[in-house]
Parts: structure tokens; sequence; C-alpha cells
């Protein structure tokens, strides 16, 4: 038996994890330095120095500024999706049961993930960051559709995609409101935002519990 293909997966994995961990340590720096001085502070010899690594070593991974930050803007993406996900496994199927954790977790996301306040997904460098046709909050849009459909059995149209994209453009801008001038989130904007973009959901999405 041939068990050389083993044996290479066996030494090969091992240098993928160090590689990936090396690359998270990167965008771990890049995401402190936002946190500190703003996206301008964010250059390769202070990602290198601060994530104790070297200015070779990062652009084997990130070939510019704007590479690197594109990555974190992912990896914030794909953070939150993680967490909309979790608490739409544990929610009811009650209609739109699951709104508060959705919203909850992108407060949650500005409180506690480093450089997303400033970053988020990356609408702040590029309002098309996170694709070439459609924008950050039509990527979600679509992704919430299609989340909704296969948990409450309704077909995606693109009238549900038109009003989760505005929900969501309403929800980001009152958010990033509530968290210009406190770190902690002014409670009154976002209560007003988990209402009022909770309310138009609602009204305009009218899900049927199964």
């Amino acid at each position: 038996m041939d068990t050389s293909h083993e044996v290479l997966n066996l030494r090969t994995t091992p240098t993928q994890q160090r590689s990936s961990e090396r690359m998270q340590s990167l965008l771990d720096a890049a995401a402190v330095l936002i946190d500190e001085d703003g996206i301008d502070g964010v250059t390769t010899t202070a990602v290198a120095y601060r994530s104790r690594s070297s200015v070779g070593v990062l652009y084997r991974y990130f070939p510019n500024v704007d590479s690197l930050l594109k990555a974190l803007a992912q990896r914030n993406m794909q953070r939150y999706m993680d967490r909309v996900q979790e608490g739409a496994d544990r929610a009811s199927l009650a209609p739109w049961a699951a709104w508060d954790n959705t919203f909850g977790s992108y407060v949650e996301m500005y409180r506690h993930e480093p450089g997303f306040r400033h970053l988020g997904f990356g609408d702040i460098i590029a309002e098309r960051f996170l694709g070439d046709e459609p924008t950050n909050s039509t990527v979600i849009a679509r992704i919430f559709a299609q989340m909704l459909s296969e948990e409450h059995t309704v077909p995606v149209t693109d009238s549900m995609v038109f009003h989760l994209d505005v929900a969501i453009a309403m929800g980001v801008a009152i958010v990033h409101r509530a968290f210009l001038y406190d770190s902690r989130g002014d409670e009154r904007f976002i209560e007003e935002a988990r209402e009022m973009v909770g309310a138009y959901l609602r009204a305009e999405i009218p899900l049927t519990a199964e």
C-alpha cells in the first residue's frame, strides 16, 4: 500500500497550521493597530513589528496593506455570520425569533472585536470591498434571505432581499451613530435601531411559523 500521500499529509498539516496561525497573528496585529491609530495607522512595518514578525513574512501573505485590510474585513464578516448562525440554531421557529441575536451580535462585534468599530466589513475603504458586483449590505442580505428560506420554508425573492438590504442599511447607520462618541455604544440609539429595524422587517417580510 502506498503510504507516501498519507505521510506527506502528516508532514504538511503542521506547516499549514503554522501558516494559518501566522496569518491570523498578522490580522490580529492589524486589528489592534486600527483600534489604536485608525486605519491610517496600519502599515506593513507597524503590523510586522506588532506581530513580532518581519515585513518579508507579511509580504508572503499580503502583497499590500489593502489586501491585508480586505482579509481582516472578510474575517470580520465570517465571525459575525458565525455568531448569527449559532443564534439561529438556538432560536425557536417563531417569526423573527432570531432577530434579537442577529442585531445583538452586530452590536457585540462593535464592542469586542478589535478593529471592527473602524473597519467593519470594509465599507469605509470600498463600498464593494467583498466582491465585484454587490455591495456588502447586499451580500449580507442574500445570506440572510437564504437562512430565512431554509428556516421558515419560504422562497427567496427579490423583494425579500431588497427589504433585508434596506433593513441592514438602516441598522448599520444607526449603530454607527451609537458608537461615534461612545466605545460601549449609546443605548438610546442601539435600542431605537433594534425596535425600528425589527418592526420594519416584521412588516415587510411577515414570516409564517411552521
